[in-house]
């Protein structure tokens, strides 16, 4: 049982899976989005945002933090040069996982991780598409200036888009039928 085992440990032991976490954190700094599968894009998301949190602060200390994690110090200066001054002003949520399917082979799950701040397509605003609504029947348009020209010259006439109900009105008039002449 697995009472209050709460990581996933990926089927690996505890010296390769931080060497692996380490190297895909790397990766992902680095080329802004890396392909895996989702079991650890899921990991690796909780192992890569505590670190981009602690590069918003650049001090020394923070900067071996930070290193101790990544051991690559390509990937500590392009995460304290470039993606902390993206993140700066986003309070949390530095990285989107987009799921793509199955991978060949073995069908796992497989899908891309990426910085958030650093998906030019994403970051493009559209505006919101309306959805088509589709109604069994056909309603008339009528303009009512139109029908206002049209019904002038008779009076028993009455605009299409007028509901039973008013037409019934219309068409039997009321005050000759309640004073009883």
């Amino acid at each position: 049982m697995r009472h209050g085992d709460k990581i996933n440990n990926l089927g690996r032991k505890s010296a390769h899976r931080k060497s692996m976490l380490a190297n895909m954190a790397s990766s992902l700094i680095l080329h802004k989005r890396i392909s895996t599968t989702v079991a650890k894009a899921k990991a690796l998301r909780t192992y890569v945002e505590p670190l981009l949190t602690k590069s918003k602060d650049d001090s020394t200390h923070s900067r071996r933090t930070v290193f101790a994690y990544l051991k690559s110090k390509e990937a500590v200066d392009m995460l304290f040069k470039d993606v902390a001054t993206k993140i700066a002003d986003r309070p949390g949520g530095y990285t989107r996982i987009l799921k793509t399917g199955g991978r060949l082979g073995d069908n796992a799950n497989m899908c891309f991780i990426e910085l958030v701040d650093f998906n030019e397509n994403m970051l493009v605003v559209k505006a919101p598409v309306k959805a088509a609504r589709r109604s069994t029947k056909k309603k008339a348009v009528v303009n009512v200036t139109d029908v206002a020209a049209e019904t002038a010259e008779s009076t028993e006439a009455t605009p299409v888009s007028e509901p039973k109900a008013k037409r019934k009105k219309k068409d039997a008039p009321a005050d000759e039928n309640a004073s009883g002449e």
